[in-house]
This record gives structure tokens, C-alpha cells and sequence, in this order.
């Protein structure tokens, strides 16, 4: 009997998991974007295995931020763009919101840079795919419901996970990724400084900050979800992190090696890194899989958060479970996002350089979203779930550091190569 009740528990818990399960990971396995995908194979093909140690670093910067969003979105009941509305006001709102815009287009960008990468491989017109992907993705928010576009989002991310089945067949060197994870380049190398901008802008994204919230929100969690969503987005910052680590070993491993040092120009020569390994048909199929989900489920993810933020500011109803014509705006936003960052892509410029850029830029303004986001954690929380003084001390020395970094290390490396 004590068996039965004890198996009974297991599956109730189960269940509960299992409900609350989704956001941490959708929001986790879309900060793995086509972005990233790029930025992280531009590091292994320049600094090998150097920034191995950077990526197992933001792990818990990475837990420590979203789940200040969960905290707050299952508290409030409001959404990020809302509470800094009902806090500081509409100007800062609206500040927020411009900031996180510019962030949603460059990352839709990216999305569609991935994309347009893989059709290169194929010999697929660039306007083709975009054009597909934008009819693909309006049509699974058009006529789904969160839960519904929730689980699509979650099947093409694990695509992603083809990345840790073939950074195992690249059999990498130990000795050399030890040795990489204790030789840090001089912080005066503005080589080194704009890329570990970049990689700590592709994993802290200002985007994922107002999706989390949103999205917690949206699937109407309680407060009695807090632990479970806390495992979720915890669960989901290891995969995330896993998952870059993949991809930097893989062309440290193969392009690293073979021309250390030199600078990626097209998404087609991330592939090439598969091919040693897998055969050409194979490697392409497999890194298509990967770019495919890493694209899409950061372009759903991305889109919603602009339609979601916007509309917490201006007041028009912000939800999956209304239907176009009750929600119209939303859909018109979140539909304008996806084609802008689409005719972007089509202008013809050096992709990889503009993914990298993106993620950069993503760094830059860290300071202004994880800035509200602090502000919000000590002011918007109730007593139970306030951070206790030593906890609150250390978040705040955390994001600091990290946000200063991403901002100094991204405009000096800026200035430095560039100019």
C-alpha cells in the first residue's frame, strides 16, 4: 500500500513538472539562435578552445537573471515591459521597450541569416526562404494557443542537440581543451574583447528577459509553481551552455586546427566543420537540422516578445489565446518584426559579421535591461519573495560586472578593430 500511495506521489509530481515545464526551456533553447550558432563558431575557429571557461561561466549568471524574471512574472502577474511601466512610468517603459526592439530586430536577423545560410547549401534563393519562414512561423501563432505553439517551439529546438552528438564525433583533443581552459588571452586584445562581448551577448539576451516573463504570464503559472519553474530555466541554462560549448569544440577541432586563426565570411563554412566527420551529404543534413531549430525557435520566441512587450506598454490585448480579431495588433507586430529582420538579410551584406555584430550590440545595452530588472527584483516583490539582503548584494555585484563588461568590452574591442 505504502508503494502505491509512494508511486502516486511520484506521478503527481511528475504531472505538476511537467505543466509548469516549457518557458525555461523554449526561452533556453532560443538563446542558442542562429546568433549564437555563428558567434560560437567564429570563436573555435579563431580562439580554438579559449572561451570554454566564459561559456561555463555565464551558466550561472545566466540562471541568476531568468530567474528573477520568473520570480516576478509569477509574483505580479505582469509582464517586464508592464511592471517597469507600473513602476518608473511610461518614459522608462518606453525606453525599455525601444531598446528591446532594436534587440528583437537584430535578432531576427540573425534568425534569418542562419536560414538563408542553410538555403545557401541547398542552392535555395535567399527570398525564397524567407518568404517560407515567414508564411511557416505566422501561420503556427495565428492558429495555435500558447500551449500549442509552446510544444512546436520545443520540438524544432531540440534539433539543436545534433550540436552535442557531433562535438563528440569530432574527437577532440583533452589535453588541448584543458590547456585552452587555462590560457586567457590578455584583455588588452581587442580580437579576444569584442568576441567575448559578443558570446556574453549570446547568451544574456535583453530579449529572453521580457519572453520569460511574458510567457510565465501567458500560461497563467501561480506562485506555487516558483521551484519547478526554477528547475525549468535551470535545466534549460545548462542545455543552452552545453549546446555553445558543442559548437566551439567542433570548430576548434576541425577549422581551429586546420587554419587556426582565421575569421569565418559564411554560414557554409560552419558546415564544413561537420563534414570531416559525417561526409558532406551528412554533415549538411545534420548542421541543417541544428541551424533549422536554433532559427526558428529564437524567430518565434523573438517575434512574441516584441508583440508581447509592446503591447504591456500601449495597453492593446498581448495574448496567444485571444484570436486575431480580438488581438489584432499583436499579430501585426509580431507578423512586421519577423518581415523586417527578413528584407534585412536580403541586403546582401557579410552575414557572419552582422550576427556577430548583433550579438555585440546585445551586450551593450545589458546595462539598461538587467539595470530595470534589479530595480524590479528589490522594488516590485513582495516580502516572501524579496531577495534577503546577502542574496540581493550578490546579484547586484553579478549583473553589474557582467553588464559592464559586455558594454566596455564591446565598444573598446568596437572601436579597436574597426576603426
Amino acid at each position: 500500500m505504502a508503494h502505491i500511495i509512494k508511486q502516486r506521489s511520484f506521478y503527481r509530481r511528475l504531472k505538476l513538472f511537467l505543466a509548469v515545464f516549457g518557458p525555461g526551456i523554449v526561452v533556453m533553447l532560443a538563446d542558442t539562435d542562429a546568433g549564437s550558432v555563428i558567434t560560437a563558431a567564429q570563436t573555435g575557429a579563431i580562439w580554438q578552445y579559449r572561451m570554454i571557461n566564459l561559456q561555463l561561466l555565464l551558466i550561472p549568471i545566466l540562471y541568476i537573471a531568468q530567474e528573477l524574471t520568473v520570480r516576478l512574472g509569477l509574483v505580479t502577474r505582469l509582464g517586464h515591459g508592464e511592471l517597469i511601466k507600473k513602476h518608473f512610468g511610461k518614459f522608462w517603459a518606453w525606453f525599455s521597450i525601444t531598446t528591446l526592439l532594436v534587440c528583437c530586430v537584430g535578432a531576427i536577423i540573425s534568425q534569418f541569416v542562419g536560414l538563408v545560410g542553410v538555403g545557401m547549401l541547398f542552392n535555395i534563393p535567399g527570398w525564397i526562404i524567407v518568404l517560407l519562414t515567414t508564411i511557416f512561423l505566422t501561420t503556427i501563432i495565428v492558429t495555435g494557443t500558447y500551449h500549442s505553439v509552446e510544444r512546436c517551439a520545443m520540438a524544432i529546438g531540440l534539433f539543436e542537440l545534433v550540436f552535442l552528438a557531433v562535438a563528440y564525433m569530432s574527437h577532440p583533443s583533452w589535453s588541448a581543451i584543458i590547456k585552452g581552459l587555462t590560457s586567457t588571452p590578455l584583455l588588452t586584445n581587442p580580437s579576444y574583447l569584442y568576441l567575448a562581448a559578443a558570446n556574453i551577448g549570446a547568451v544574456v539576451m535583453p530579449w529572453m528577459i521580457f519572453y520569460q516573463q511574458s510567457a510565465v504570464v501567458d500560461k497563467k503559472l501561480k506562485t506555487d509553481a516558483l521551484t519547478l519553474a526554477r528547475w525549468d530555466t535551470a535545466i534549460g541554462a545548462v542545455v543552452t551552455q552545453f549546446i555553445m560549448i558543442a559548437i566551439i569544440i567542433t570548430t576548434a577541432s576541425t577549422i581551429g586546427k586546420t587554419h587556426p586563426g582565421e575569421s569565418l565570411n559564411t554560414v557554409h563554412q560552419i558546415s564544413e566543420a561537420l563534414t570531416p566527420f559525417l561526409g558532406k551529404t551528412a554533415g549538411e543534413i545534420l548542421f541543417a537540422l541544428g541551424m533549422i531549430g536554433a532559427s526558428l525557435i529564437a524567430a518565434i520566441v523573438v517575434s512574441l516578445t516584441a508583440a508581447w512587450a509592446l503591447g504591456e506598454v500601449t495597453g492593446y490585448k498581448h495574448s496567444l489565446e485571444h484570436h486575431p480579431r480580438e488581438a489584432p495588433w499583436f499579430y501585426i507586430i509580431y507578423f512586421l518584426t519577423l518581415s523586417a529582420g527578413g528584407m534585412l538579410v536580403l541586403s546582401g551584406i557579410n552575414l557572419v559579421n552582422l550576427s556577430v555584430a548583433v550579438e555585440v550590440l546585445n551586450a551593450i545595452l545589458l546595462p539598461i535591461v538587467l539595470g530595470f530588472l534589479f530595480l524590479l527584483a528589490l522594488n516590485a516583490l513582495p516580502k516572501p519573495f524579496k531577495l534577503n539582503k546577502y542574496y540581493a548584494i550578490f546579484v547586484g555585484v553579478i549583473l553589474s560586472v557582467t553588464s559592464l563588461f559586455g558594454l566596455i568590452a564591446g565598444v573598446w574591442g568596437g572601436v579597436q578593430l574597426f576603426y
